[in-house]
């Protein structure tokens, strides 16, 4: 399986991040289909099937992440 640049990885991360705290899910059409976008981009490059298991994933490629490092979980 090809992974992702950590650098790529982040990049994602921040978008997802920035988006659900936009609330663009509820934005209308366009602010959905960036989000969709952006999940279906972090989970391709995880090799997950779900946003919450691409962010963990994508979290534990980031340098200086630890194996037993879930903060994700706690958002």
């Amino acid at each position: 399986m090809l992974l992702a640049h950590p650098a790529v990885l982040q990049n994602l991360i921040e978008q997802y991040q920035a988006l659900r705290i936009l609330h663009a899910e509820d934005s209308g059409p366009l602010g959905r289909q960036r989000m969709n976008d952006v999940a279906y981009t972090l989970c391709v490059s995880t090799g997950t099937g779900d946003i919450d298991a691409a962010l963990v994933a994508a979290l534990h490629r980031l340098p200086g992440a630890r194996p037993e490092d879930d903060s994700i979980l706690n958002t």
